[in-house]
């Protein structure tokens, strides 16, 4: 197993070495950009533009599928290069008494 993490914010991308099973589902791009998470507090984006990069569901599951090398932005966060592959997105969630939720951005 490729262990290959990044973070940036509330998002976590971890490299996989082969797709999920079951229906692909293609998010539309935004604006020209593949969108991961967007900032509720701030509005800002986790975003990669949409040139040889796809977003898919397979089930639950979010893949981020990179045909060639490319930048994950965010206007808060450093950037992150990433190299052609195939990565799970997973958005970060914190526990409270009331509930467990989605981190905030």
């Amino acid at each position: 197993m490729n262990a290959t993490m990044y973070r940036q914010g509330d998002v976590l991308i971890r490299r996989i070495d082969k797709l999920p099973g079951g229906e692909r589902v293609e998010v539309a791009p935004v604006n020209g950009r593949v969108v991961l998470a967007e900032g509720e507090a701030t509005g800002h984006a986790h975003a990669v533009r949409a040139v040889g990069v796809a977003l898919c569901m397979y089930g639950i599951q979010r893949i981020l599928e990179v045909q060639r090398e490319s930048v994950l932005e965010h206007e808060e966060h450093a950037d992150i290069v990433l190299p052609p592959g195939n990565y799970e997105v997973v958005r970060q969630r914190e526990y409270t008494p009331e509930a467990i939720r989605q981190v905030a951005d």
